[in-house]
């Protein structure tokens, strides 16, 4: 019996999902684990996420040190310790007041929080995710951060659950390298985006000649490296889609002690660090849709106090002006 190529493909990426989501689930419960542990034995008024050891069973140099201590000063820290980026896109994504913002694989919500502020009262910042555990923790730090213009949606990148034409910013976090569907994430992305909307994403990225083992490797997958795209394929996909200008600005090139770290706990020899130095990199990708981009909203009018409207004009005119200061 001959196997249909689409449901091979629909296989694979079940199967990739399972993986994926197995992984992260598993870090947002011990991120769960962690704080309850820490409330435990520091006692609540310290809060510290370390002080029992972190969340973390070694050191990653793709999620360590993304953002500034001010930035993130004021949002739960289960938000930053379930942060698995590889970037700050919405440090970079200049968001203005009042947009809709869509993040792609929102995890435990802190680029949504972080977009919310971003955008104000007068915008929406969309989470989707398809993690269970992350989707209940990133509700609890909604909670806790009592945001109220944000929302988080259960799904698949690959299948995007919003109308077409409804977003103004797609942002992403070190997400879309983890699908087994590139090509479709980007096409959705497109569709719900609307004309001159912005495609504004961090992601895990690499050069040609990242070695066949690290390709084949299911947890360097999972750890954001194996599926990444080459730099020319994520162009090419993002003007298949549709996309008009896309680029692609490394924001960090790993190091041959970061490839060292990377393999750690794979199985893979630690001798093939030599051949992915410099070949792993983080960056911020950009695209837009074509057609003109809808008019940004205006901040509020102030109006004028009751002093200001009751004070004289100081002119020689009803209006105020001097007399050869208006035509």
């Amino acid at each position: 019996m001959t196997t249909n190529t689409s449901d091979s493909q629909g296989t694979t990426l079940d199967a990739l999902r399972a993986t994926v989501q197995a992984r992260y689930g598993a870090v947002a419960q011990r991120v769960v684990d962690g704080v309850q542990a820490d409330a435990h034995c520091c006692g609540p008024a310290e809060g510290s996420s370390g002080c029992c050891g972190g969340t973390r069973e070694t050191w990653d140099p793709i999620t360590a040190d993304l953002y500034e201590a001010g930035e993130t000063a004021g949002l739960p820290a289960e938000a930053l310790l379930a942060s698995l980026g590889c970037g700050n896109p919405t440090a970079l994504a200049e968001l203005s007041e009042g947009e809709t913002v869509l993040d792609l694989g929102s995890g435990g919500g802190i680029d949504v929080l972080l977009s919310a502020r971003r955008v104000g009262p007068t915008g929406m910042a969309y989470g989707l995710d398809m993690t269970d555990e992350m989707l209940a923790l990133a509700l609890e730090n909604k909670a806790r951060a009592g945001t109220t213009n944000v929302e988080f949606l259960r799904g698949h990148i690959e299948d995007i659950p919003l109308p077409g034409n409804t977003v103004d910013v797609i942002i992403s976090n070190c997400v879309i390298n983890l699908s087994g569907d590139k090509a479709r994430v980007l096409a959705e992305a497109f569709r719900v985006l609307k004309p001159g909307g912005r495609f504004a994403v961090s992601d895990v990225v690499v050069r040609a000649g990242l070695p066949a083992p690290v390709r084949e490797s299911m947890a360097l997958w999972t750890g954001c490296v194996a599926g990444a795209l080459e730099v020319s394929e994520f162009v090419a996909l993002l003007t298949a889609a549709g996309f008009e200008n896309p680029s692609v600005e490394p924001t960090r090139i790993y190091t041959r002690d970061d490839a060292v770290a990377l393999l750690q706990g794979t199985g893979l020899d630690a001798s093939l660090a030599d051949e992915v130095e410099g070949r792993i990199l983080s960056a911020f990708v950009r695209a837009t849709k074509p057609g003109t981009a809808p008019a940004r909203p205006r901040a509020a009018r102030t109006l004028p106090t009751a002093s200001a409207v009751a004070a004289p004009a100081t002119g020689s005119r009803a209006c105020g002006c001097d007399d050869g200061c208006c035509t």
